[in-house]
């Protein structure tokens, strides 16, 4: 008997919540991946020169109805991301520190991920190079109960247990001009670290990203900046977004996105004194948002940031020197 592309569907984040199990943990994505350099790469950290902290949340495949029974009734959660940064350059370090936080949801699972991040950063010819290290401390857990077909007396299923904590580590470089270009090249989750306890193995994750700022002489005040992000999982698994955003005075901008066989979308903000507003819609161009009742009606990612620099003053002069003339 064939089943319907619907079951297909409603399957598919029934089979997502459980692939970590036999396979690996894949890296939330963000469609305002060129704001939040940080999760991606720890080379990044302190490059502002700003105290930085930032904020991001994303919902994914909007609309999409589950139809298949679980054990228990639930139905899984759509791919949700929440996502917290804080970075600063730290001068007798040469270089920043940072910490990123980040709260990813799919189908049965559940990730709490820590990162505490070091850069070391130089000039190096226009620009500045920085090296990053980053511990990063995962949490996950595994719904069980909830899968189709849970059977207690499950071989497999019976011997898993339901949440293990891993240790795993990253490394990046990255490479800036500010008000020109940056390139950035990372490794996510180096060690590849793994739970026999719910059979879970971080994903390795390369970033290969850069973005550049042109500026057209007939029009001063706007800035023209393509960006670009590829990333591979284990070399099998590979996905490219590509997107422009054209900024005015440093305090809106706009520009469009697509991310291959996978969705196009649409960026927007605005930058008021210290603070910056984007979000970002995504219109889903797989088979999974083909606009029918049940299906992806898009993905809504909003982004908040907040930056500051302490600038300390110089003491004044204590004492005075006086000329002395020997006669």
């Amino acid at each position: 008997m064939k089943i319907k592309l619907s079951n297909k569907l409603s399957l598919l984040l029934i089979a997502l919540g459980f692939s970590c199990v036999a396979m690996a943990q894949q890296e939330p994505q963000f469609s305002q991946y060129m704001f939040n350099r940080m999760s991606y790469n720890p080379g990044y950290a302190g490059s502002s020169g700003s105290i930085c902290a930032a904020a991001m949340y994303r919902q994914q495949w909007m609309g999409f109805r589950l139809d298949a029974p679980t054990a228990n009734g639930k139905a899984g959660s759509l791919p949700t991301d929440i996502l917290f940064t804080f970075d600063m350059p730290v001068k007798f370090l040469h270089g920043g520190l940072g910490l990123t936080v980040v709260s990813d949801k799919i189908g049965f699972h559940d990730n709490l991920e820590l990162s505490v991040d070091y850069a070391f950063r130089m000039f190096w010819g226009e620009g500045n190079l920085s090296a990053g290290v980053e511990l990063n401390v995962l949490n996950s857990k595994l719904d069980k109960e909830s899968l189709i077909g849970n059977d207690p007396n499950d071989p497999v299923l019976s011997g898993l247990g339901e949440s293990a904590t891993l240790i795993d580590g990253s490394v990046g470089l990255y490479y800036q001009v500010p008000g020109k270009y940056y390139l950035g090249l990372s490794v996510k989750n180096l060690l590849g670290a793994h739970s026999d306890e719910i059979m879970f193995t971080n994903a390795r994750t390369v970033y290969a990203m850069g973005g550049y700022e042109y500026t057209p002489s007939s029009a001063p005040s706007i800035r023209i900046k393509p960006s670009a992000m590829l990333k591979t999982s284990n070399f099998s698994y590979f996905q490219a977004d590509l997107s422009c955003l054209i900024d005015y005075r440093n305090a809106f901008w706009g520009g469009l996105g697509y991310r291959v066989q996978d969705a196009i979308y649409l960026l927007a903000g605005v930058h008021w004194k210290k603070l910056r507003v984007g979000v970002s819609y995504d219109l889903t161009t797989s088979r999974i948002g083909t606009y029918k009742a049940g299906r992806s009606i898009g993905s809504l990612e909003l982004y908040l940031k907040f930056c500051f620099k302490v600038v300390v003053p110089r003491k004044a002069n204590t004492s005075y020197g006086n000329t002395i003339y020997l006669l």
